[in-house]
């Protein structure tokens, strides 16, 4: 079986041009066969003349499982505005089945056992411990108001107390979630109050309930619960996240992370000013990037803006109105609180 060939460095390479033997008319393609040494950054730069194409690449093609791994072997198809990855390799065809005519640049390297191996890997593991920023609209449903014999922390099958009760429409067997609250945040350009950062700590369930107040039972704890800890209504956790194609442009900027550090790479929680009511969606891969300053000494012509640094990716994992929650995939350079997302719809 051929090795992988990891795609190093997604976002820095030199330009390049769009090779002539694909600008085509009527739909003709060319099928391309990956090499070693090809790179979803590399096909997307070589082919479209904008490296920064290939994450639509990966969220359209189901045979790139894991967008850090393509194999050599795998076919592509090249128009002059897409590129489509075929779903097995195979030997070069003669034509097309429209009759447009395509040029193959080099004998396929068939590796269909690559391909399965990495099909299931395009989506992301949530474990539920993420937390999110809780907006100003949102409001707790209840506290947890005493622990038995008033102990500090408590945890899994340990006895709390609840401010919840039958007027509050709360009966026997309901569950939720419990949670923290570590502080305000503001945005880091407007200062504007975006909510509350929280971490989840655990789910009850309600054993015995009163007018105004609720006996329930931890059970499950992610980190140390106490008295004063809020309770919103349980819902089941998504396990998965898969990468999804977006279907607008959005930017909006890093406002928080999860530990509370402002040093960032790969695998670090972030907090996004970008929710479901601007259009972004679970799934959906926006770009970190940071504006680059002209030295207007050395130029004649007063010189506004140059290309931006793209310093990695990010998926976002759970959306609420106005904020959202995003993990790190990718990083080339240290993110920060307060660099820029973008979010660039599919082609």
């Amino acid at each position: 079986m051929k090795k992988p060939v990891c795609y190093a460095l997604l976002f820095f390479c030199l330009a390049g041009t769009f090779s002539q033997a694909i600008a085509a008319e009527n739909e003709e393609s060319t099928i391309y066969t990956i090499t070693q040494g090809d790179t979803l950054w590399g096909l997307s730069k070589r082919f479209l003349n904008d490296p920064l194409y290939w994450p639509n690449l990966w969220a359209a093609n189901g045979t790139i499982g894991n967008p850090h791994f393509i194999y050599p072997g795998q076919r592509v198809r090249v128009y002059n505005n897409r590129i489509e990855i075929e779903e097995a390799p195979r030997a070069p065809a003669s034509g097309s089945a429209s009759g447009a005519p395509e040029k193959a640049f080099r004998p396929a390297e068939t590796s269909p056992r690559a391909v399965e191996e990495v099909a299931a890997a395009r989506e992301f593991s949530v474990t539920g411990g993420e937390g999110f920023l809780m907006e100003r609209e949102i409001l707790p449903t209840g506290m947890i108001v005493s622990t038995h014999q008033n102990r500090v922390i408590v945890g899994a099958d340990d006895i709390v107390y609840t401010d919840i009760g039958r007027v509050n429409g709360a009966n026997v067997g309901d569950r939720f979630s419990i949670f923290k609250k570590m502080g305000a945040v503001s945005h880091p350009v407007s200062n504007v109050i975006l909510g509350d950062r929280v971490m989840p700590l655990g789910e009850l369930q309600l054993s015995e309930v009163e007018d105004k107040v609720s006996k329930a039972i931890i059970t499950k704890s992610f980190q140390e619960i106490g008295a004063g800890s809020f309770l919103l209504p349980y819902r089941e956790k998504r396990l998965k996240v898969a990468l999804r194609a977006a279907d607008r442009d959005l930017v909006g900027y890093i406002v928080e992370t999860q530990t509370g550090n402002t040093a960032l790479a790969v695998g670090d929680v972030v907090y996004l000013d970008l929710g479901s009511a601007h259009g972004l969606r679970v799934g959906n891969l926006l770009y970190i990037v940071r504006d680059v300053k002209p030295d207007q000494r050395y130029t004649q012509a007063r010189i506004e803006a140059l290309p931006v640094e793209v310093l990695g990716a990010l998926v976002v994992v759970d959306t609420g109105r106005n904020t959202s929650t995003a993990f790190i995939v990718k990083s080339v350079d240290t993110v920060y609180r307060g660099d820029r997302v973008e979010l660039k719809k599919s082609r």
